[in-house]
């Protein structure tokens, strides 16, 4: 048995040499491309938490992500909860809900951890910033421009108005981005507010003009980098279609200050935020991913979230999550990509 073993395992070997000598060294599998663009790259998605309950709370409706001080993901619902999730797997560790001063729940949108641990939070339906602590406590809110304010207080429409918010130079500067123009600017500039921390709080400071590529896309999140830029998040639905998610670098340092400008529309001398495009997101590898009604390209979803998780110099880690609306035909899905500025 065993000659008989050995025997057919040779000649299976000179088989295998022959055929070799006769059509050359096997081709090695085409490798996947992660190549999104130039400046970006896709590692690879999960859609690990999509329609899943933790404590009794849905998990997703996610409009933001921030990077806690123990090194966990602070994940934030836009239905008033803020979720903690294991870094690695994305597995749920605690939620803590969140209401305003009245009791009531929160359109919350932007989320930022301070150096302290508190988190500053945004509502767009007033639109306001409000500070809580690691339990949700209420601890206390921001001053928002009167012209940024939902009318008939200000210019804004509701659910339009604040849903990027970031921490930039060193943590002494909050900026916060408008999703949508305010009534009398031209459509598709959107005003970015900032505060500059002042006595262990923050004072209204200067104010920033932003264009969008298209009037129907809004930004949903801007992310601060080191040196001062930003990477800014680009998104808009089409029916029938799907969504548009763009990413792009962009540079406030040179900016107007348009604090001071009550209408954008036809204004000249007011220098804009310099921006330029890193990836169409449409334009990434599928790496597999399916989508649950028409997109461009399978792996887009409702993107609305985003954190810098690691990197530096010119090369970061980014990490997007997309907001599933409670909706069947959308997903979850967090997207982790390479960018490079």
């Amino acid at each position: 048995m065993q000659l008989r073993t050995a025997l057919a395992t040779t000649t299976a070997a000179v088989a295998a040499a022959a055929c070799l000598a006769a059509t050359g060294p096997a081709q090695a599998a085409t490798p996947v491309s992660h190549v999104c663009s130039p400046s970006v790259s896709l590692d690879r998605f999960s859609d690990a938490l999509d329609k899943t309950t933790y404590d009794g709370t849905f998990v997703g409706n996610f409009s933001a992500l921030a990077v806690d001080g123990d090194g966990s993901l602070a994940a934030l619902s836009d239905r008033s909860s803020l979720f903690s999730l294991d870094a690695k797997s994305l597995a749920p560790k605690a939620v803590v809900p969140l209401v305003d001063e009245k009791g009531a729940a929160l359109d919350s949108e932007g989320l930022v951890i301070d150096r302290d641990g508190t988190r500053l939070i945004t509502s767009e339906t007033e639109p306001s910033i409000r500070r809580y602590g690691t339990d949700g406590t209420l601890l206390d809110r921001l001053p928002v421009p009167a012209s940024l304010q939902v009318a008939p207080a200000g210019r804004a429409t509701s659910n339009q108005t604040f849903e990027g918010l970031t921490l930039m130079n060193g943590g002494r500067t909050l900026l916060a981005s408008m999703e949508y123009a305010l009534s009398g600017d031209t459509a598709g500039l959107v005003r970015f507010q900032t505060w500059r921390r002042h006595h262990g709080g923050f004072e209204l400071a200067a104010q920033y003009a932003y264009r969008t590529d298209a009037a129907f896309l809004g930004v949903p999140e801007v992310q601060a980098l080191p040196d001062g830029r930003l990477l800014v998040l680009e998104r808009g639905f089409t029916s029938g279609v799907g969504n548009t998610v763009r990413l792009y670098l962009a540079d406030p340092r040179h900016a107007t200050d348009t604090s001071g400008v009550e209408n954008l529309t036809g204004r000249s001398g007011v220098r804009l935020i310099k921006k330029t495009l890193l990836t169409d997101i449409a334009s990434c590898p599928t790496l597999g991913a399916t989508a649950k009604q028409p997109q461009p390209n399978p792996l887009l979803d409702n993107i609305e979230g985003m954190v810098v998780t690691g990197g530096s110099k010119d090369r970061f880690k980014v990490l997007l999550v997309s907001d599933d609306n409670q909706n069947a035909v959308q997903t979850t899905r967090f997207s982790y990509l390479r960018v490079r500025v």
